[in-house]
């Protein structure tokens, strides 16, 4: 969000200089509308994780001057990673809460194991919320965020490492997992299954076209064929990538 900020602030003189200069006819053509729908491709990237994703959204302007949107949206993404590490998910054991109070809560260190895969690929299909704000006819600032869904993959086989003060024989095994099947986001680590979220600014190059960039945040889980230490089976990644997206409008 420091970033998303930073990049509202950067924008504001050159959002005013291009209202300023803006003639009213093609003006009209990037009016605040009633319905906003685009079809959009990002992409995003840092080191050896990568994401993509394809979405169809749709956006309700509110008020008078609809500067402000929400809506919602289906979006595909397909997540890829090499020597990943992915660690204990479930928040009652990261944090010992489960309620809002986890996004405030210190991790409890060794409570936190890993399994770290050579590979990994987790595609998901996500109804996303969307909210939008627009800051001249062509800057909008958005974010948007998977609510519920479900994801596929291949089985993968990691390697077990226990970060528990007492010597856990399973810690160095090979174990077998499978994608998390199921997605819905709740609160922080209460989260389940893979989840993508964006925070970006948007510029429209034509009425039909605009780009996007900003930060994704992915999250990934996988679920072990069996319990672990702490009778634990759920292990998370959490990325966060720069993003570039294009989107047509329709």
């Amino acid at each position: 969000m420091k970033t998303l900020v930073l990049f509202v602030f950067t924008l504001l003189p050159v959002s005013l200089l291009a209202q300023v200069n803006e003639t009213p006819a093609p003006a009209r053509q990037y009016d605040f509308k009633r319905i906003t729908q685009t079809v959009d491709l990002s992409l995003a990237t840092v080191g050896d994780f990568t994401t993509a994703a394809v979405s169809v959204n749709r956006l309700h302007g509110l008020g008078r001057a609809r500067r402000f949107r929400i809506g919602y949206g289906l979006r595909l993404t397909s997540a890829f990673g090499t020597n990943a590490n992915y660690r204990t998910a479930p928040a009652n054991l990261t944090s010992g809460n489960v309620s809002i109070v986890a996004l405030f809560s210190e991790d409890i260190v060794a409570n936190i194991d890993t399994v770290r895969f050579p590979k990994s690929q987790v595609n998901s299909l996500n109804v996303s919320i969307n909210l939008e704000y627009g800051l001249t006819r062509r800057f909008d600032v958005g974010i948007n965020i998977d609510a519920i869904g479900f994801s596929v993959g291949a089985r993968q086989t990691g390697t077990f490492i226990a970060n528990s003060p007492f010597r856990s024989s399973l810690s160095g095994t090979q174990q077998e997992a499978r994608v998390t099947p199921f997605n819905l986001l709740l609160i922080s680590d209460s989260d389940i299954g893979s989840l993508n979220s964006e925070a970006y600014v948007r510029y429209r190059v034509s009425p039909r076209v605009s780009l996007r960039g900003g930060i994704n945040f992915q999250f990934n889980e996988y679920t072990t064929n069996r319990k672990l230490t702490f009778e634990n089976d759920r292990f998370r990644s959490k990325n966060a990538l720069p993003m570039l997206a294009v989107s047509y409008h329709f």
